[in-house]
């Protein structure tokens, strides 16, 4: 086992694939297309798409729904061991969220120089009031997360 982690980009069980999935859900409901997955061992536990509009609930980001629905899988609060799989760089909420839960790593495909936390603006895992800082792994997919974002506001615009 290397001691990098590694990211099977081309297989069905792919869970970027999956947070995919629940990101083109979300906008063909109208949502920002963001979707994540929180995997364990191997298996996803938890799956979200943004629900901000239809939830009338601002922290309903993609990574906070899967950060609930994988808590309440394992019946812990923490989830140790576990990844986040996300299709647009997490903001600063979802950065304070991801530290709490102690996930182990953070992979991301398009970054969000805007509104990004993690590689982007207040880079909220180097900051010393930060508990938990999981591994980043960012850039996985960028071009078709980017395509699924642009082409969803150019549809608005």
């Amino acid at each position: 086992m290397s001691s990098k982690p590694t990211f099977p980009s081309d297989t069905p069980a792919d869970p970027l694939a999956r947070a995919f999935d629940e990101a083109r859900a979300a906008g063909a409901r109208g949502e920002v297309p963001v979707g994540a997955v929180v995997v364990r061992d191997g298996e996803v536990i938890a799956a979200a798409g943004n629900r901000t509009m239809a939830d009338r609930d601002p922290t309903a980001h993609a990574e906070v729904l899967a950060i609930r629905a994988a808590c309440q899988a394992i019946g812990s609060e923490r989830l140790i061991g576990c990844d986040l799989y996300v299709t647009l760089e997490p903001c600063a909420m979802c950065a304070g969220a991801l530290s709490f839960a102690r996930l182990r790593r953070v992979y991301y495909a398009a970054p969000d120089p805007k509104g990004g936390a993690l590689d982007h603006g207040p880079r909220f895992f180097t900051q010393p009031t930060c508990h938990h800082a999981p591994e980043v792994y960012g850039g996985l997919r960028e071009s078709e997360a980017a395509e699924l974002l642009r082409d969803f506001f150019k549809e608005r615009r």
